[in-house]
């Protein structure tokens, strides 16, 4: 059997890659996960991360108020308004990057059109417990998006985006709160509280955090009519597939030491999701989400273009990635009827992310794909789950 990259490469020269493009691909659909990753193996669900607990709190708070209104007492910069150019106005950078909340508005100065609609939900996953912020608006999401991602900045927001993964987040709440935590009891001050301050620096998961934006829009813009379904059945479906979707990305980010804006990644996750919102696997569906199915041309519009990578992969590259993530999804729906009876069962999730993630997207999408697959699952899987 040829090594890794030279099976790799024949798959690409086998779909009519030229040597530069095989070269572009191979360099693009380089494994970011860490072989300690997959080698791990943790007794799952992993203990929730420290930020979890603030967000319970926060969850309890906006679900007694009725309103995430309330969240403003805690996430700084939902104390301002979307406008241009307010990044750089004195209060906001002493507020967002100090933590001095001093000069601003004590309640929520961001515009919201239904904040009675918005709800925080502590989501359990194998990773560990995700905070949603989930939001019934779409203009309210691209509202939070721009206030939590963007500086509160008026930058656009793809239509095709309903999600939003919030990560490094500086928690100025949890900050002082852990600040007061390396004062002691003892009286505060310049001194010792420059000292707590330089300690707490070395500590990022006491005053960092991690949440998922989430609206309930049409998942990747792809109308109801298309699935054969509901307007409401399919908001419903979206939700759920977004959810388990950023999952699945929170998933190899804090397992393998990855999640990257890459179509490999992206077939994982919505394989995630689309199990989640349907029951089982659709190659249809995903394809859809993607622009790349039959009756779309050659991907125009929607997600598929947004996966170019850095730098940008040529036209002809771009043209044998949409080849062979298709051949993936046909292999990925051919694993998934296969093992159907196994994958469904919750505990099974995180050994099902990383049998997938242990192969190459030209592994999955090889004439051998659903074989590796196979084979892949029944390592990860453990003892005994392929017989019952």
């Amino acid at each position: 059997m040829p090594d890794q990259q030279t099976f790799r490469a024949d798959v690409l020269a086998a779909l009519g890659a030229s040597p530069e493009q095989v070269e572009e691909l191979l360099r693009y659909n380089l494994d970011g996960y860490t072989a300690a990753g997959l080698e791990f193996r943790p007794a799952f669900p992993l203990d929730d991360e420290p930020f979890v607990s603030a967000w319970k709190h926060y969850a309890r708070k906006v679900d007694r108020a009725g309103t995430v209104s309330v969240l403003g007492r805690y996430l700084v910069q939902l104390r301002f308004p979307i406008q241009e150019g307010i990044s750089g106005v004195e209060e906001y950078v002493d507020a967002t990057r100090r933590g001095n909340v001093s000069k601003t508005l004590p309640g929520f100065g961001l515009e919201l059109a239904a904040p009675k609609q918005c709800t925080i939900e502590i989501y359990p996953t194998p990773a560990g417990a995700i905070p949603l912020l989930i939001v019934g608006a779409r203009k309210d999401f691209e509202s939070l998006v721009r206030a939590l991602t963007c500086r509160n900045e008026p930058v656009p927001v793809p239509p095709s985006q309903g999600a939003c993964m919030v990560a490094g987040y500086n928690n100025w709440h949890r900050f002082r709160l852990a600040e007061r935590g390396f004062n002691g009891h003892g009286p505060s001050t310049a001194e010792s509280r420059s000292q707590a301050i330089g300690q707490l620096r070395e500590h990022k998961d006491l005053y960092q955090d991690r949440f998922i934006i989430l609206s309930d829009g049409p998942y990747s813009g792809v109308p109801a009519s298309e699935l054969q379904l509901e307007e409401g059945e399919w908001r419903r479906r979206s939700l759920i597939l977004r959810r388990d979707h950023e999952a699945a990305h929170y998933f190899t980010r804090r397992v393998l030491g990855c999640m990257r804006n890459n179509l490999r990644d992206e077939l994982i996750a919505d394989y995630m999701g689309i199990v989640a919102a349907r029951g089982s696997y659709s190659e249809d569906w995903f394809l859809r989400f993607l622009g790349i199915h039959a009756d779309n041309g050659e991907g125009k519009g929607r997600r598929f273009l947004n996966y170019r990578g850095t730098p940008p992969l040529s036209g002809g590259a771009m043209l044998i990635l949409q080849t062979l993530v298709k051949r993936a999804a046909r292999n990925l729906e051919v694993f998934d009827r296969r093992f159907d009876h196994i994958l469904r069962q919750p505990h099974m999730k995180p050994y099902t992310i990383l049998a997938i993630s242990a192969l190459t997207l030209e592994e999955i999408a090889s004439d051998t794909g659903d074989s590796l697959l196979a084979d892949s699952f029944l390592q990860y899987a453990p003892q005994g789950a392929a017989a019952s």
